[in-house]
């Protein structure tokens, strides 16, 4: 007989935690978030359980663009992204030749939706996302071979939807979600 699923999500790492507080430190420090609100800021980022409760501790910072793009490209070679980065509204990766490997599951999400787009000639591309996002691989076209994604079995709420899009030349996309 299987166990019911467990339906709270994974707690966020520190890394997360301390990305936010030093965004929202910098933003006081800049004048963007006024004293009275500070606190409230601070104490939703340290005791938030999802993503979601993060997101909404950074929720409209001043200052910061509500709509982000940015691009990672490289002509050859690797492109790697690991740990507690910012990941944009919108990212763009473009490369000719070589592997891509992202890693969203300690990254600081901001947005309920995040949109990748690939533009991939020749190599494969993994993509690691947090165990509660829900993946959209649909608007994406591979030349060679199909896309590596299967959904967990148990749902999970509370995380970013991550939108991949885009075309794969040579190579396959391996997306899967964190195991923590």
């Amino acid at each position: 007989m299987t166990p019911p699923p467990d339906e709270t999500p994974p707690p966020l790492g520190e890394d997360e935690r301390d990305a936010a507080v030093r965004r929202l430190q910098e933003a006081y420090a800049q004048g963007h978030v006024p004293h009275e609100e500070m606190d409230g800021r601070l104490h939703r980022a340290l005791t938030a359980a999802t993503h979601a409760d993060l997101a909404t501790a950074l929720d409209a910072l001043p200052g910061q663009p509500a709509d982000t793009t940015s691009t990672v490209a490289a002509l050859g070679g690797r492109i790697r992204r690991r740990g507690a980065w910012r990941v944009p509204r919108n990212l763009k990766v473009e490369s000719a030749f070589g592997r891509v490997h992202l890693d969203l599951s300690r990254a600081v999400i901001e947005h309920p939706v995040v949109d990748v787009e690939l533009a991939l000639g020749t190599g494969k591309a993994k993509i690691t996302v947090p165990r509660d996002a829900e993946v959209d691989v649909e608007g994406l076209r591979t030349v060679w071979k199909d896309t590596r994604y299967r959904p967990p079995r148990t749902a999970r709420s509370g995380g970013p939807r991550i939108r991949i899009s885009g075309t794969m030349g040579f190579g396959r996309l391996t997306v899967r979600h964190a195991r923590h």
